[in-house]
């Protein structure tokens, strides 16, 4: 039975994280404390130290020699049953809406089987049933580190492959032997690559992937307008496109953002003007203005430090921000205007007269573009065309090298496999971590959890709408996350054998609000990042009474 007395630990364990998450969001939204730049700076920590070195903290002191098998089996066939249902349902759709279903499987298998478990879950579940759960929720972690946000990031790429050969090359995708990936090349992103085909006599494509033309672009022209803007007047299309972003520079030393604060403040506290539309003298600013100023924007960077750069344009009405990828120089394709039509708007696949991509009398090179749109919406001639694509050995290499660059770009990578190594020769052979380090170590992540939710506040404030995805899709990700997920996670653990204390603390756990790395994916991709940004902001907004109802009711 629980009594008040337990709700007090529970409270006592989670209120504080909302004290930290409401200072931030206040900071910004009602108090005007922290500027852009701050912010920025602020998120930057959390991302490189804070939640790195609270990860290691917490894999590091678990024991992996006394894990709970049973309990991880639970969660792991948890995973796998959703995974295969969501497949199953998608396999029925036809082939030209197999990219539009691939997006469906990867958003729903977030929001069933991603929760937040390092920064909600380890505190709150500790405040219920004591710190034996908290154990389990470290093991949690660690499959979730190395094994599902892995996987969650190949589906991605996988996503991004296709999509760039399905445009790049729709009709000779099979004659593809080979792909060579520039260094610079970090992710397949819609905006982030464009293709290079060299055509043999025989047909045999060898395609050379390198940085986007555009991306490449937004970097020259953030770099020349910050030497020329002190000459210049300053272009401002901060109206008529709500400011979500802020971006920063791939550089470490920080830069002056390319609006003031004043506009920043206008627009976190709502205000719609218009006058902002115009350039000085009153004129309308050219695209290449527009272009130039959001590529100077800074963007807030939290949890996963992300070294692509990925121009995503949002639907209209949504509300996601990209605050969680460090790092980056995301142009805005909305501020670009004409400059993006001009350069994109037409269908030059250049295509040669033999219908392969090279001219009769040799191999030539054809360069192509990607463009998500394009990809998840065909054109409809009538006809239902099953795609092709390249041998399987040849795109999984590919999608490999991808996964493999984005992972050691991020510290959370780093932080995941060295407390697992440490925690495997600490507990072996009863070594203890020197006093120096394990206390060096321990001031940064004790204040690694507090400053999560102090940047996931400043994530929140920043939001136009905290509902960015509509009503409807709300409610729907909302059912997902607190019904759907739970509900898989109680049929796997009884099908695996738990009951009593084990079983509750498992499907309090499916209970949390949503993972946040799945939502920096997720907006990366261009994949549903309104309705992510939603069962983030919202799903932690309705998390702690969800979760009590959840606690009182097992209880009983």
């Amino acid at each position: 039975m629980i009594t008040a007395l337990d709700l007090y630990h529970v409270l006592t364990a989670v209120v504080p994280l909302y004290v930290a998450m409401t200072l931030a969001y206040g900071s910004v939204r009602w108090w005007r404390i922290f500027t852009p730049d701050q912010c920025s700076g602020i998120n930057r920590f959390v991302a490189l130290f804070a939640v790195p070195l609270l990860s290691f903290h917490f894999i590091s002191t678990n024991n992996p020699f006394a894990m709970n098998l049973r309990f991880l089996a639970a969660d792991t066939l948890q995973k796998l049953i959703v995974l295969v249902l969501l497949a199953l349902a998608s396999s029925r759709l036809s082939p030209l809406r197999a990219a539009a279903s691939l997006d469906r499987v990867i958003t729903l298998f977030s929001l069933s089987t991603l929760p937040n478990t390092l920064v909600m879950g380890i505190p709150l579940l500790r405040g219920m049933y004591g710190a034996d759960s908290g154990t389990l929720m470290v093991q949690v972690v660690v499959l979730q580190c190395i094994i599902w946000y892995t996987l969650m990031l190949f589906l991605f790429e996988y996503r991004a492959a296709r999509m760039l050969v399905m445009e790049q090359f729709p009709d000779t995708a099979a004659s593809i032997v080979s792909f060579r990936v520039d260094s610079d090349v970090v992710s397949l992103a819609a905006g982030e690559a464009e293709a290079e085909a060299e055509v043999a006599d025989n047909g045999r494509m060898r395609v050379t992937v390198r940085k986007s033309t555009s991306s490449r672009s937004e970097v020259a022209c953030s770099h020349s307008h910050s030497h020329s803007q002190s000459m210049q007047p300053r272009v401002s299309n901060l109206s008529g496109v709500e400011i979500y972003s802020l971006q920063s520079s791939r550089n470490p030393t920080p830069r002056g953002s390319s609006f003031n604060h004043a506009e920043f403040f206008n627009i976190v506290g709502g205000a719609k003007g218009g006058d902002e539309e115009k350039g000085a003298g009153g004129n309308s600013p050219q695209p290449q203005q527009l272009a130039a100023a959001a590529a100077k924007r800074k963007d807030l960077h939290m949890f996963v430090w992300s070294s692509s750069a990925s121009p995503v344009s949002e639907r209209a009405g949504g509300g996601a921000v990209h605050v969680f990828g460090a790092g980056a120089e995301h142009g805005d394709v909305l501020a670009k205007g004409a400059q993006a039509y001009d350069k994109y708007g037409r269908d030059d696949f250049s295509r040669s007269k033999n219908g392969n991509g090279a001219e009769k009398g040799g191999p030539t090179l054809s360069k192509l573009r990607s463009d998500s749109t394009a990809q998840l919406y065909p054109k409809d001639d009538g006809e239902e065309r099953p795609a092709t694509m390249p041998a399987a050995t040849v795109m999984t290499r590919l999608i490999l090298i991808m996964v493999w660059r984005k992972l050691i770009r991020n510290p959370n990578t780093y932080s995941s496999l060295l407390g697992v190594i440490w925690s495997l020769v600490s507990c072996r052979w009863g070594i203890e971590m020197p006093a120096i380090i394990a206390r060096s170590i321990s001031i940064l992540s004790d204040a690694g959890l507090g400053m999560a939710m102090f940047s996931l506040g400043l994530f929140m404030a920043l939001q136009p709408r905290i509902i960015a995805c509509g009503n409807t899709l709300a409610a729907f990700a909302m059912a997902v996350r607190f019904l759907m997920g739970p509900a898989a996670m109680a049929a796997a653990s009884i099908a695996v054998g738990l009951r009593g204390v084990l079983l509750h603390i498992a499907i309090v756990q499916a209970a949390l609000p949503q993972g946040i790395v799945p939502f920096v994916f997720a907006k990366e991709y261009n994949v549903h990042p309104d309705i992510l940004s939603t069962a983030v902001i919202f799903g932690m907004l309705i998390a702690l009474p969800i979760t009590l109802v959840y606690f009182i009711l097992l209880g009983l």
